[in-house]
């Protein structure tokens, strides 16, 4: 609503008034006063409003609140400390089968997935060039027989001619000489011979165990070129019923792998399958990636089902030490310490409550956790000794009893203090 004022002259006026009285009138309708009366009684109720926000805050601000705390049971139960690692599956036994001559694959007589026995045909290579040289090989085989038959006929001669003193013994000696030279051909040429046999019998290339053929990497009219090493046609694997996993572990963690101990392990292709093994050895080589240590750990897998295939990536879990029916307590127990102490110097309690880190028998020792009773309104710190953890939960040796309240946070007086002081802020809200 509008309010509107006008200036009443003389004209305006009755006749019975002076023209000089000028004066003003308010012609304001009578809304406009009824719309202020409600916001002069809302104003005072927002006011005390906010004295009543600014009281509370005050009022928790200067300690209004008691302190407490967030507390956890000491329990019992099973422990298992385990070194967690990736690997990778591969057959205990992988043969690489290759063509020892160079040539033009003629012949595949297996493929991928191929069960395959020991001495079986799985590829052959045109033979065409090796027939010829073995030929050629025998050719000249007989042309060292003939010679060496006439070395022979001719050195029996002058063995004669000497005895009857009609030729020199020079010519003898000569004769003796012909008859080794041709009989050394003779070697030289069956030598040639053997091996053209050899080179021969290469065109066929055989299963050397019985297994499955994994990979195939050739095709037929492919070429294939044996100069400094033997092309791979195939590769086979031995027995996929039994395989392996061969993981990488952390120097840090390697002090505690052990032949035999079990391991539990999955795969991406069944996420909800556990699958088991045993370690079966730890290699003593090093592998440094970026300047980061670590030992090959082999993990043996039985693979009845064939579930498993070889290249699948596995993680493993090495199970270091287990404990049944001990007590434990939280980890969360073990980080705490009351606000006084927070800005303290850490310990080393983070280090020793990692899994996986050293001998299990080794990492016993002493920490302090805080044990609230019922009857008492602040935590006592409490000495304790510590076993192995499986970075969850920490066994206890010594020290607490079973139902032994440990707090594990400030959730009281003490966390609301670390707030900012204003009241507006981001801190606690009303």
């Amino acid at each position: 609503m509008i309010s509107q004022t006008r200036r009443v002259g003389a004209a305006d006026l009755p006749n019975d008034h002076e023209p000089h009285a000028a004066r003003v009138v308010d012609v304001r309708p009578a809304s406009v006063d009824a719309t202020r009366k409600p916001m002069k009684r809302i104003i005072p109720i927002l006011f005390g409003l906010a004295l009543v926000i600014l009281a509370v805050w005050f009022v928790r601000r200067q300690g209004g609140g008691s302190e407490t705390y967030r507390t956890a049971p000491v329990t019992r139960g099973a422990l298992t400390q385990a070194v967690t690692a990736t690997g990778t599956l591969n057959p205990v036994v992988n043969v690489q089968v290759g063509s020892q001559i160079s040539g033009n694959v003629s012949k595949l007589s297996v493929d991928y997935n191929s069960s395959v026995k020991a001495g079986q045909v799985v590829a052959e290579i045109d033979p065409a060039i090796f027939k010829a040289a073995v030929t050629q090989a025998q050719g000249d085989l007989e042309n060292a027989q003939a010679g060496l038959e006439l070395a022979q006929i001719n050195q029996k001669r002058m063995v004669d001619l000497v005895q009857k003193q009609t030729t020199s013994q020079s010519e003898l000696d000569q004769a003796n000489a012909t008859l080794h030279q041709a009989q050394a051909n003779v070697m030289i040429k069956q030598g040639a011979l053997d091996r053209a046999k050899t080179d021969l019998d290469h065109c066929t290339i055989t299963s050397p165990i019985d297994g499955t053929v994994i990979s195939r990497s050739v095709d037929v009219g492919q070429t294939v070129a044996a100069s400094l090493s033997a092309p791979i046609i195939f590769t086979i694997a031995n027995d996929l019923t039994k395989m392996q996993i061969d993981t990488n572990v952390a120097e840090a963690d390697v002090g505690v792998i052990e032949q035999d101990q079990n391991v539990d392990f999955t795969v991406d292709a069944f996420p909800n399958r556990t699958f088991h093994g045993t370690v079966v050895q730890v290699r003593n080589a090093p592998t440094t990636v970026q300047n980061v240590v670590s030992y090959d750990t082999v993990i043996g897998v039985t693979n009845a089902d064939l579930k498993l295939k070889p290249g699948m990536t596995a993680n493993v879990s090495i199970i270091v030490a287990q404990r049944e029916n001990v007590l434990k307590v939280g980890n969360a127990a073990l980080r705490f310490h009351p606000p006084e102490e927070a800005t303290a110097a850490p310990n080393s309690d983070g280090a020793a409550h990692r899994p996986g880190r050293g001998k299990p028998a080794a990492r016993s020792s002493e920490k302090t956790v805080y044990v609230l009773a019922s009857d008492a309104s602040s935590p006592q710190p409490m000495k304790i000794k510590t076993g192995i953890s499986d970075g969850i939960y920490t066994e206890v040796l010594e020290g607490l009893k079973e139902g032994d309240q440990v707090v594990t946070a400030a959730v009281g007086k003490s966390a609301e203090a670390a707030a900012t002081n204003n009241p507006f802020s981001g801190g606690r809200r009303f």
